[in-house]
């Protein structure tokens, strides 16, 4: 018997509360020559219903669509191709949020809530209420002879997540056997989440259906013509499985009149079994967060995005996002995309406007500032410049002195002191507070051009300021509160700096931006302090006393292994022992978490982020954690020194044995 599959996506505007994750499916199957069994996720507080009806023909057309919202119809195939057709036997509906259910024909089928709901990661459903599912339900739905499972799933976007997605798939079917259709929604979620589709058709272990990533198509359908029984060869095979399926309970049954083939289809060609594309992990910072830009964008009814642009990595990184955006929505446009045409046309308000070159448009949807004052080199202000120019973004270049000695000069009047910079004689406090002036007045005018400066240009409309905050300088506090890195979204604010070195690296060759080599040969540096001799003379990585790399390993050790100062040690001793002594580990340990927690508050205000780490150190939404800490650690730098004082003792020991 042959089997043609067909699956469909729908954008979504907010995920359904009832999506369950990849490897959680709801089943529908032919079993034993004359019955078809729907199943849906894995939270069933009861059993899956089974439907029963006719299979004297051959053909069954299955839909995995999304819902746009969870009061929406979940469409038919032949709805989606345009033919509205209410014979379709797989029609189904979505009534009230919270109650996914299965109709044939108009009638409902079964309505079952969502029971175990997701607490790990970047997405928490309820925080209150988490029960945890022992075991996965395609296993005892395969045992008792469902051979087609169905995931209409809500899976959100993280770097390198799409390896372990289609992992948790292919896995699932090569121990039990099956056809899996997976569909996953698309779209900003109105949050930090982006969802990123990937759907795919996959039987008996093996791909034969990919769906794209990250596309701004509304709906996507891919299709595949399988053998079920292919399915039933593969599982006559496992001798173990066959004996486990003789002693599961049946499921109940549900009757349902409608035909499951038809002859004609003995003549299709099945498909063949096709090796699936990853994207690398800069071509998914290239496509993800760019499409949740778009999103964000039209759905804020905004004209275009703010950008300070330093001439840094991380600013930089922020403005090819928004030119990758560009190059996304002139393909849509160009494939015909008439929702996203729409959507344009209302952002540039030109009702007769075509987008067909992504530097033009980026050019109406992009205003970059260099915003210098006295501590700014001229490399970093032409890099700057340059890289505008090569994006085609609308470059305004300012000087923020003035405002910068018109706010302490204010002090200066109250208090008859006058602060200076440390290598002009000032305190280290004096210093600080003379650099934090001048990143938060670099906000406030952002914030000022970004409502007016499309106004003193003759065009409607106000501009979204984007940060450009990495996650690693947010886990370590290095920024200032209320800086420019404060502002309205982050696409940036969840991923490490090495991951945007690699996608800035790909853009220079991608989007013909040469402007970005030299960006990424530049130390990277605030220039909040006096040059020396024209020359930068302070940097990043200098001034954290650690560099990006081993941040990201202390974010990853910090937040998913769960890991205080004195367990990241122990693990780091390991990881570091051929470049680190252990007393050297230790200092490192130390020096992060004291900084770490002395800027934990800072967490508090952190511009809503683009999430595509599980480390992000957010503590709104993804770490719970406190922002008030003993920054001392006590308890904790104690242990790790007398386990220094241990190693260290009988490494001395083995030198005197040697001697």
């Amino acid at each position: 018997m042959r089997l043609r599959m067909l699956g469909s996506l729908l954008r979504v505007g907010h995920p359904p509360a009832f999506a369950p994750g990849p490897g959680c499916p709801s089943g529908i199957s032919h079993h034993s020559g004359y019955h078809l069994r729907c199943g849906n996720a894995r939270d069933a507080p009861q059993r899956p219903l089974q439907l029963q009806g006719d299979i004297s023909q051959q053909t069954l057309d299955i839909s995995c669509p999304q819902v746009p919202t969870c009061r929406s119809q979940l469409l038919c195939p032949r709805r989606l191709s345009g033919r509205t057709d209410r014979s379709c036997p797989l029609s189904r509906a979505c009534p009230a949020e919270g109650q996914p259910c299965s109709s044939a024909r108009r009638k409902i089928l079964l309505i079952r809530p969502k029971m175990a709901l997701a607490n790990e990661g970047n997405y928490r459903e309820l925080r209150w209420f988490t029960p945890w599912s022992r075991s996965r339900p395609h296993v005892d739905m395969g045992l008792d002879g469902v051979e087609i499972f169905t995931n209409a799933s809500g899976s959100h976007h993280v770097l390198r997540k799409a390896h372990a997605r289609v992992d948790l798939v292919t896995m699932a079917t090569t121990k039990n056997g099956g056809i899996y259709l997976l569909a996953n929604q698309k779209g900003c979620d109105g949050d930090r989440l982006y969802y990123d589709g990937c759907a795919l058709i996959a039987m008996n272990g093996s791909i034969f259906a990919q769906g794209s990533q990250f596309s701004l198509d509304d709906v996507e359908v891919l299709t595949a013509t399988l053998d079920l029984e292919d399915i039933r060869s593969y599982r006559a095979e496992i001798s173990s499985r066959n004996l486990a399926a003789s002693r599961v309970s049946p499921y109940p049954r549900v009757k349902v009149d409608f035909s499951l083939s038809c002859r004609e289809d003995l003549l299709e060609p099945l498909s063949e079994p096709i090796e699936w594309k990853y994207h690398s992990p800069a071509e998914e910072i290239s496509l993800g967060p760019a499409c949740w830009l778009w999103d964000f964008l039209r759905r804020s009814q905004q004209a275009g995005f703010f950008l300070p642009l330093s001439g840094g990595v991380d600013s930089a990184a922020t403005a090819c996002l928004v030119y990758s955006m560009c190059h996304q929505v002139c393909k849509a446009v160009q494939h015909g995309n008439q929702e996203v045409l729409a959507d344009v046309r209302t952002i540039v308000n030109q009702t007769s406007y075509t987008p067909r070159d992504p530097r033009e448009l980026c050019g109406r949807l992009l205003t970059t500032s260099y915003m210098a004052s006295e501590n700014s080199s001229r490399e970093t202000c032409d890099r700057a410049r340059e890289l505008a120019q090569q994006m085609g973004s609308h470059h305004i270049r300012l000087n923020i002195d003035p405002a910068v000695k018109a706010v302490v000069g204010i002090f200066s009047l109250v208090t008859g002191r006058n602060p200076a910079f440390a290598v002009r004689g000032g305190s280290s406090r004096e210093n600080l507070a003379l650099q934090n002036v001048q990143a938060r007045v670099r906000m406030v005018i952002a914030y000022l051009f970004a409502q007016l400066s499309l106004w003193s240009r003759g065009a409607p409309g106000g501009l979204l300021v984007l940060g450009s905050a990495n996650v690693d300088e947010s886990l370590l506090g290095y920024l200032t509160k209320y800086d420019c890195s404060s502002a309205d979204i982050n696409p940036i604010g969840g991923i490490s700096k090495t991951d945007l070195r690699a996608f800035v690296q790909l853009c220079v060759e991608r989007f013909q931006l040469p402007a970005l080599q030299s960006i990424l040969e530049a130390p990277a540096t605030a220039e909040l302090e006096p040059l020396a001799h024209g020359r930068v003379s302070q940097t990043d990585e200098e001034d954290m006393g650690m560099t990006y790399a081993e941040l990201s390993v202390y974010g990853r050790l910090r937040k998913i292994a769960k890991t205080g100062p004195y367990s990241m040690f122990c693990k780091l001793l390991n990881m570091w022992k051929d470049t680190c002594t252990p007393r050297q580990v230790a200092d490192k340990v130390k020096r992060f978490f004291s900084k770490y927690s002395v800027n934990r508050h800072k967490m508090t205000t952190l511009t809503p982020a683009y999430h595509a780490e599980s480390y992000s150190p957010d503590d709104n939404r993804f770490d719970l954690r406190p922002f008030l800490y003993n920054t001392r650690w006590p308890w904790q730098f104690r242990c790790i020194e007398n386990q220094v004082l241990q190693l260290e003792r009988r490494q001395r020991q083995d030198l005197d044995g040697v001697d």
